[in-house]
């Protein structure tokens, strides 16, 4: 089994329960949607908390799908048989992670600047948003796919992946957010940005094979 082949199954199977990926998108709108609802219509509030927000959104939003990421595998004896595989393991689960990532944390990222507008975030802003959500969505699924090889066959599985991945993302959230914060502010957010690239060359390199070790733990 290779990871060509691992990525291109999960991206058939993604497009087979969209109702999932929608699932997602729809919970990250109505997240986002419902801030401005709760904070008021004062813009200079709303463009201050706006990135933060979105962020958060996208951090809850990309945690529904990530339990699901090796437990159907793991129900139906796939994972066994990936273990098995001549190809490495911790390739197989970055294959994983990328399908992954272009089923939801892509989908989520291009709905962004729709609810951005909420806020009253202008074009520098919006597109710094986007840059930085390029750049840490990848991140979350990197660093969820960790938690969600800890939790394959645990019950409750959902709560304490959350449990333990949160904390791990936290620097990602600051990062992305301080960003556009400082976008929108007409300052450099060179510097977060910068950060935000280089925890995503981390997670890329170190994220699958943690998973890998854990997958096999929770396999033994």
């Amino acid at each position: 089994m290779t990871a060509l082949a691992v990525f291109l199954r999960d991206l058939r199977l993604a497009q087979r329960r969209r109702a999932d990926t929608l699932a997602a998108a729809i919970f990250f709108v109505i997240v986002a949607s419902l801030f401005p609802l709760a904070l008021g219509a004062d813009p200079a509030w709303l463009r201050r908390l706006g990135p933060g927000v979105v962020w958060v959104a996208a951090l809850l939003a990309s945690m529904l799908s990530m339990p699901r990421l090796f437990a159907d595998d793991a129900a139906d004896g796939t994972l066994e048989q990936m273990l098995l595989s001549p190809t490495p393991l911790p390739l197989i689960v970055l294959a994983k992670v990328g399908a992954h990532w272009l089923a939801s944390g892509l989908l989520l990222t291009l709905v962004a600047p729709v609810l951005a507008l909420q806020y009253g975030l202008d074009g520098p802003a919006i597109g710094m948003l986007v840059l930085t959500l390029l750049l840490g969505t990848p991140v979350l699924s990197l660093l969820g796919a960790i938690g969600a090889a800890l939790t394959v066959g645990v019950r409750g599985a959902a709560v304490l992946l959350s449990l333990l991945v949160l904390p791990l993302v936290t620097p990602v959230l600051i990062f992305g957010a301080g960003a556009v914060e400082a976008a929108a502010g007409g300052m450099d957010s060179g510097g977060h940005f910068s950060l935000l690239g280089a925890i995503l060359v981390a997670a890329a390199f170190l994220a699958p094979w943690a998973a890998a070790a854990a997958l096999r733990i929770s396999m033994d």
